[in-house]
C-alpha cells in the first residue's frame, strides 16, 4: 500500500496544475491591438508584448494574465490592490491579473518620475486591461474553459481591426489608484458573470458579446491614459 502513495500524490499534483495553472491563451493579437488602437494610444502596436514575454518568462509572466475565480466570487477594490503585491510572482497559480494592471501602471509612473522610458510598462498594462474583459480569464480553468477558451480568443480576431467602430468607449474618470482599483473590480465582476453565463448555457461568446466585453477594456485603458497623463482627461 505504501508504494501507491507517491503515484497518487503525483496524479493529484498533475490535476491541480492542469486545473488551476491558468488560461494559456488571451484574446488573439489583433483583438488586443484593436482595443489599444481604439483608445488613441500611439504605441498600440506594443499591446501584444505581454504575450510575447510569456515565451521567455514563462510562469513569471503567465500568472499576470488571469484569475481563477469561482462563480460566487465578488471582486473588490481591496482584492485588486492586494493582488498588486503578487505581480510577476511565479508561484501564484491562481493568477493575479487585477493586481498586474495596478502594478504595471505603478511601474510606468515610477519610470516616468525617474525620467526613464516607461512605455513598455504601459504596453503591458494595455494587454492586461484587454485580458480583463475576457470572460474565461476570470473564471475557473475547468473543462468548459479548456474546451472553448482558444475558440473564444479568436471569435472576432479576423475582423476586429476592420470594425474598430464597434468598440464603444464610454467615459471613465480615474483620479487615484483607488479609483482604478474600483473600475478594475467592476469589469472583473461583469466578466465573471459573463463567463459563467456562457458556461451554464454551454455556448461560445457571441460576436456582439465580444465587442461589448472589449469595449469595457478600451474604456478603462482610455481612462488609464488620462490618469497617467498620456491624453487629455
Amino acid at each position: 500500500m505504501k508504494k501507491a502513495k507517491y503515484p497518487i500524490i503525483t496524479l493529484l499534483a498533475v490535476f491541480f496544475i492542469t486545473s488551476f495553472a491558468g488560461n494559456s491563451y488571451p484574446w488573439h493579437d489583433e483583438t488586443h491591438i484593436a482595443i489599444a488602437k481604439s483608445t488613441g494610444y500611439k504605441k498600440w502596436y506594443n499591446a501584444t508584448g505581454a504575450d510575447m514575454a510569456k515565451l521567455k518568462a514563462g510562469r513569471k509572466e503567465r500568472y499576470n494574465h488571469y484569475v481563477n475565480n469561482s462563480r460566487t466570487t465578488t471582486v473588490t477594490p481591496e482584492i485588486v490592490l492586494q493582488q498588486a503585491e503578487k505581480y510577476n510572482e511565479p508561484t501564484d497559480i491562481m493568477g493575479h491579473l487585477y493586481g498586474a494592471i495596478i502594478a504595471s501602471v505603478r511601474d510606468y509612473l515610477k519610470a516616468k518620475h525617474q525620467g526613464k522610458y516607461g512605455e513598455y510598462h504601459l504596453a503591458f498594462s494595455a494587454h492586461y486591461v484587454g485580458d480583463l474583459s475576457h470572460p474565461l480569464h476570470n473564471t475557473l480553468h475547468n473543462s468548459f474553459n479548456r474546451k472553448y477558451h482558444k475558440t473564444i480568443d479568436g471569435i472576432i480576431n479576423d475582423e476586429v481591426l476592420d470594425n474598430i467602430n464597434r468598440i464603444k468607449i464610454y467615459p471613465i474618470r480615474i483620479e487615484s489608484e483607488k479609483d482604478l482599483a474600483n473600475e478594475i473590480a467592476g469589469i472583473a465582476n461583469l466578466s465573471i458573470k459573463k463567463g459563467y453565463q456562457i458556461q451554464d448555457e454551454k455556448r461560445l461568446l457571441s460576436k456582439d458579446e465580444a465587442y461589448e466585453q472589449i469595449s469595457h477594456s478600451a474604456s478603462l485603458f482610455k481612462a488609464i491614459l488620462g490618469y497617467v497623463g498620456k491624453v487629455d482627461k
